[in-house]
């Protein structure tokens, strides 16, 4: 039997053991997610800057086969690749982005899906006419074996109007 000062530094020295462990676990854990929030934001940012650069059939690798898009206002929805990048190739094709400027994101995950959205402010010309387009992006990623791919996207509170 220890005497009850051992017994007492003894009770001590586990605690501190204890709390430097959960510590660990807290900081690893942190770090971690901030890990997996900077790859699935870098993700979308690919996928930005592709578009904006008119690479369209770069976005391949980064959209599941399957995805699905609901179109603004919950009109109606696309669903699969080659669809999804159907609509980018249009846009690309038909308009000239003059800017656009992305803000204040927002990133959850959970286990293997990440949902991120996002405030965004474009101008851009199609025939001629200069627009300005407002809203929010909502995207939905989950990981793969290649990394974060998107699964579901839809644009909400979208506001457009000629400049």
């Amino acid at each position: 039997m220890l005497p009850q000062t051992s017994y007492t530094l003894l009770i001590g020295q586990v605690s501190q053991l204890f709390t430097m462990v959960f510590l660990i676990q807290s900081v690893a854990s942190v770090l971690m997610n901030t890990s997996r929030h900077e790859a699935v934001h870098t993700a979308l940012q690919r996928i930005n800057s592709l578009w904006l650069d008119g690479h369209v059939e770069g976005l391949e690798a980064l959209v599941d086969p399957n995805i699905v898009m609901v179109l603004p206002g919950f009109t109606g929805r696309i669903q699969g690749r080659q669809e999804f990048l159907a609509g980018f190739r249009d846009f690309c094709e038909n308009v000239h982005v003059h800017e656009f400027t992305d803000r204040d994101y927002g990133i959850d995950i959970f286990g293997d899906t990440a949902v991120i959205s996002f405030g965004y402010e474009m101008v851009y010309e199609r025939s001629s006419e200069r627009y300005r387009a407002t809203g929010r992006d909502l995207w939905i990623f989950q990981a793969q074996d290649s990394g974060w791919v998107a699964v579901w996207r839809a644009m909400l509170d979208m506001q457009e109007e000629r400049v």
